[in-house]
């Protein structure tokens, strides 16, 4: 083997390698004092005494490379373990009649002509991890604050509910309307944690899997914002996220971890329920998936603690000075500790303590069972606790707890550690029986073999409840809760968007800008200015915003400790510990996070902020819908703008950048309130409503989308006679038709209207016919009016049928209806069904490309002169032109040739 000095030289930690060495002798002395060590007492013992010198070394703040994992043991060691303050026996029996009540609501639920099923296993494995937060850490918001902010595991809500159960926040019935919201209502108990439908209960939505950790990652620096800027003092509050290993995998899970570390949020922790199991079989059979994440996390900068091991192994592990038992455990795989849980005593003895002397000789005087009942750390209270009480106290860092614990645990042979345990949802006599004797509760025999299994609650002044109850009091108040103590704001008046309403003169500017100019001025209103929170993914310059970097500033905890490049500059780049905006890097999930923390701010900390999330439109609702959802059920408001939009608009990017169904995908989500302007007053309207319903009085749990485009065109000053309600139901007529024979009417929305305007001059002068333009500022809106009215006449059928808005506000217009976009068609088609008359509507179908705006505009067939073509297409069948005027049209505009369109307005950022 080739010696030190013949060696290639490695990098480690980024530790250099190619420094001299000014001593050799030393250095010798070092190297053979080791090569002693493992000669003379082992390589165990060798490892130990590097481990130890590391440990110093970090101490004396010598530079030493991370280790990517530790030995498969507590990091907390048994000497360093704190006072345990709580009952550990009073709380062994709350948990013991919560995890009863929990697996026989999931079974009741289960049982012939209901069906509706539950997850037992769950929280049967994350139980005491609960238990020990609820009684010891969890604070609630008696106190006037946010209290702790929890993101419970999604499917651990059978063990929430039962909990709430003992202490009088639930009633029996409600348990046994777990999964039934409507059918049972108003006692209906939610699948999951869902805030929209337990707005008292609930805060945050968590189990589309993924969505809990980078919501509580964004929490905690939404908690940091809030306070940097005097918002709210926040400094209390603590982010608790429980996780599953198995969840871990998702992307959105370990994706924005380098965001905590960086900004140092220590009043974050992630516990991490490692049973080792997915839903369907082990996280990782072949390997340690609490390994494999400890190094993940480690390597993102967060402290990691791991708590594997229960208190009965601290005698085994004392014993362990050759680390033959360490060993063992670092070298077993998860798939094998899964088959542990599920074996006797014995088989363990042979399989894992059998195949060394030295850890059999561990284990010889100890019987099958206690062998059986080596446990692990995620159950045991004291371990629990201490782990909680280190992350609580460590500074400068996120904490991640990894424990360790049996899924299924206590619910007997048939469901811990099975494979299948995730889609068990019934218990059987024997199981319950079974249970029952685990638990050591008093339910007769009888009472399991008749009928539904009962709920078991000790009395209302049993010393458990009681217990519970002081914890609770002690601590702030019941978690989890759900308050919202905002206030209205005060709005501004009018003012605020006469600039708007002006229109840009001879200036042209995009929707984008047109926008941002409302946004500028409502953030200088002195009562609302500060509560704007805006947010954007790395792109601030691309939508016109970096006006805003000087005065606004963005927001960095550390401050800017660099000169920026173009400090010179006017528009120069400003970060601020106090900055107003969120520029969270290229990532539209941490934004949209951000957005989902600071739109819930009123009900969190009861101080309202106004987020306006602005994004590549085709980045938005295609990319991040699921955390749009979120938003929805986390009844989150604020404002979000999908710019750059269009399917033609936003010329040579292309395939993956043109966004024409956004619209379609915002109209899925029964929150999202989503208009599609033309122009900058329409914009004023709209943000001036929407401050109105979300911020005013009687707010609603709704937010905004609004779709702005990059092209420049001149906006028209606000008419004298604007018709405000057409704006804002979507619908209202920009232009009337002068002259001409023949009426038809265009429907147009945002970028389109302008071309909707041409094409009604072309009819005009050119074919006789006389064409309203109609700005259609919402197709959703205008078809979720339709669709309630319909509902209604449905159910009502003795009453005065009501007409919708959009069949009102066309039917006396004359003509056949076209309606364009630069939407896929199905976008306008939402309204087909309710507009009278004949209606074609024209749209960017298929993939977009890049060309020249005139060019994509041709080929799909949506410029103004094919709106021309299907106005008269429209006429012709109703026998108004002849169809020979249809080829004529073809003919005259070239509109089979993409190259002979006008290459249309080049470029326009913002």
């Amino acid at each position: 083997m080739a010696s030190g000095s013949d060696r290639n030289p490695i990098i480690i930690g980024g530790l250099p390698s190619q420094v001299p060495d000014f001593d050799p002798e030393e250095t010798q002395e070092w190297l053979d004092s080791l090569d002693a060590a493992v000669d003379e007492r082992g390589r165990e013992r060798a490892r130990y005494l590097m481990l130890r010198l590391i440990e110093r070394a970090r101490e004396k703040r010598v530079a030493v490379p991370e280790m990517r994992s530790t030995d498969y043991i507590n990091t907390i060691a048994t000497k360093n373990e704190p006072f345990f303050p709580g009952n550990e026996e009073i709380e062994r029996k709350v948990l013991n009649a919560t995890r009863w009540n929990a697996a026989v609501m999931v079974s009741r639920a289960q049982r012939p002509g209901i069906g509706v099923g539950g997850h037992i296993a769950t929280f049967a494995s994350s139980a005491s991890l609960y238990d020990v937060g609820f009684n010891h850490f969890f604070r609630g918001k008696d106190e006037g604050d946010g209290g702790d902010q929890i993101f419970f595991q999604g499917h651990a809500s059978p063990g929430v509910y039962a909990r709430a159960y003992l202490l009088d926040r639930l009633s029996e019935g409600q348990l046994d309307a777990f999964r039934q919201e409507k059918s049972k209502a108003p006692n209906g108990l939610s699948s999951y944690p869902h805030p929209r439908l337990m707005p008292d209960f609930w805060e945050f939505p968590t189990v589309s899997m993924g969505l809990g950790p980078l919501g509580a990652i964004y929490q905690a620096r939404m908690n940091r914002y809030m306070e940097a800027r005097g918002i709210a003092d926040t400094s209390k509050s603590h982010v608790w996220a429980y996780l599953g290993d198995g969840e871990m995998d998702e992307p959105e899970s370990l994706g924005q971890l380098s965001i905590a570390a960086r900004e140092g949020l220590d009043n974050l922790t992630f516990v991490v329920n490692c049973n080792l199991q997915r839903l369907d079989g082990p996280v990782r059979g072949n390997g340690k998936i609490m390994q494999e994440l400890e190094s993940q996390f480690r390597g993102a900068g967060w402290n990691v603690i791991k708590l594997v091991w229960d208190r009965s192994w601290d005698p085994l592990l004392a014993q362990d000075r050759d680390g033959i038992l360490v060993n063992k455990l670092n070298s077993t795989p998860d798939g094998q500790f899964q088959t542990y849980a599920t074996e006797t005593g014995a088989y363990i003895r042979e399989h894992f303590f059998g195949d060394d002397q030295r850890l059999r000789a561990m284990v010889e005087n100890m019987t099958d069972d206690q062998i059986l009942h080596l446990g692990r750390g995620g159950h045991d209270h004291k371990k629990i606790y201490a782990a909680y009480a280190a992350a609580k106290a460590h500074k400068g860092q996120p904490t991640v707890i990894l424990a360790q614990t049996v899924k299924g645990w206590t619910l007997g042979p048939n469901f811990e550690g099975r494979n299948a345990t995730h889609q068990m949802k019934k218990l059987t006599v024997a199981d319950l029986k079974g249970f029952r004797d685990r638990l050591h509760l008093p339910i007769p025999d009888k009472d399991l073999e008749d009928g539904v299994p009962p709920y078991y609650h000790p009395g209302r002044d049993s010393e458990e409840i009681q217990y519970m109850h002081d914890r609770r009091k002690s601590l702030g108040g019941y978690v989890p809760t759900r308050v919202v103590r905002a206030e209205p704001l005060k709005l501004p008046d009018d003012k605020a968007y006469a600039g708007a309403k002006k229109g840009s003169g001879q200036q042209k500017i995009a929707t984008t800008m047109a926008f941002v100019r409302v946004l500028k001025d409502l953030m200088r209103d002195k009562e609302i200015g500060k509560r704007f929170v805006p947010i954007a993914p790395d792109e601030y310059r691309t939508f016109g915003m970096d006006a805003f970097f000087p005065s606004a500033k963005i927001y960095n905890p550390l401050g800017q400790q660099y000169e920026s490049v173009d400090r010179e500059l006017l528009l120069a780049y400003k970060e601020s510990p106090t900055g107003q905006m969120l520029h969270d890097g290229i990532t539209e999930a941490g934004c949209t996070a951000s957005l989902i923390a600071a739109g819930s701010a009123y009900a969190t900390h009861g101080e309202p902020l106004i987020p306006v999330y602005v994004f590549y439109s085709m980045f938005g609702f295609q990319r991040t819908g699921d955390q749009f959802w979120q938003m929805a059920d986390q009844l989150a408001r604020g404002f979000v703008l999908g710019a750059t939009a269009g399917r033609t608009t936003l010329t040579g990017e292309g395939l993956q950048h043109a966004d024409g169904h956004s619209q379609l995908l915002a109209s899925t989500n029964p929150a999202c309130v989503a208009y599609d302007p033309a122009y900058g007053y329409e914009i004023a309207h709209i943000v001036k409503d929407g401050l109105r319903r979300m911020y005013g009085e009687n707010a609603e749990d709704i937010f905004y989308y609004l779709t702005v485009y990059n092209e420049p065109i001149q906006h028209p000053a606000e008419p004298a006679d604007a018709d405000v309600e057409g704006i804002l139901k979507g619908l209202h007529r920009v232009s009337t038709g002068e002259k001409g024979e023949h009426a038809a009417q265009i429907l147009a929305s945002g970028v389109a209207v302008p071309w909707a305007v041409e094409a009604q001059q072309i009819l005009a002068d050119e074919w006789n016919v006389k064409a309203d333009v109609w700005s259609a500022t919402s197709w959703n809106e205008l078809r979720r009016d339709a669709v309630e009215i319909e509902e209604h006449n449905l159910l009502h059928p003795e009453e005065e049928q009501r007409v919708p808005y959009v069949t009102q506000k066309l039917q006396g217009a004359e003509g056949p209806k076209v309606a364009v976009s630069d939407w896929m068609r199905a976008v306008p088609d939402q309204i087909a069904r309710w507009v009278p008359g004949t209606y074609q509507s024209l749209g960017a179908d298929g993939f977009g490309f890049a060309d020249t705006r005139g060019a994509a505009r041709r080929f799909f067939h949506i410029d103004a002169q094919s709106i021309v073509l299907g106005v008269l297409t429209e006429l012709a069948k109703e026998g108004k032109v002849d169809r020979s005027l249809l080829k004529q049209a073809i003919d005259r505009y070239q509109l089979l040739d993409v190259s002979a369109a006008d290459a249309g307005e080049a470029g326009g950022d913002a």
